[in-house]
């Protein structure tokens, strides 16, 4: 599992907004499954031809959680597209929608 922490400096939920309407767009662009169960949200689909499945949970202080591991080819860029998606999510100086791939 590729482990994920995003810290970041917004009211808890702003951020879950933020991240609600980055995993939204997944569902719209890549037909990702999500399931929120208050501030934790479980993924499943694939995201640019790789197969996610993910738990991500939104706390005061930052957004956490595991993906399943592509392998070692695309290991390092899975987690590194995801960090950056979450991190530009939430960034306070950006209105929160998320960028195009």
């Amino acid at each position: 599992m590729l482990k994920l922490d995003v810290p970041h400096p917004l009211p808890k939920e702003e951020a879950r907004k933020r991240v609600a309407g980055l995993v939204d767009y997944w569902a719209g662009k890549y037909g990702v499954k999500v399931d929120w169960s208050g501030d934790k949200a479980k993924l499943s689909g694939k995201v640019m031809g790789i197969q996610l499945d993910a738990n991500l949970e939104v706390t005061d202080k930052r957004v956490s959680g595991e993906a399943t591991d592509p392998g070692l080819l695309f290991r390092d860029k899975a987690k590194k597209y995801l960090t950056q998606k979450l991190t530009e999510a939430l960034d306070p100086k950006k209105s929160g929608g998320p960028s195009e791939d």
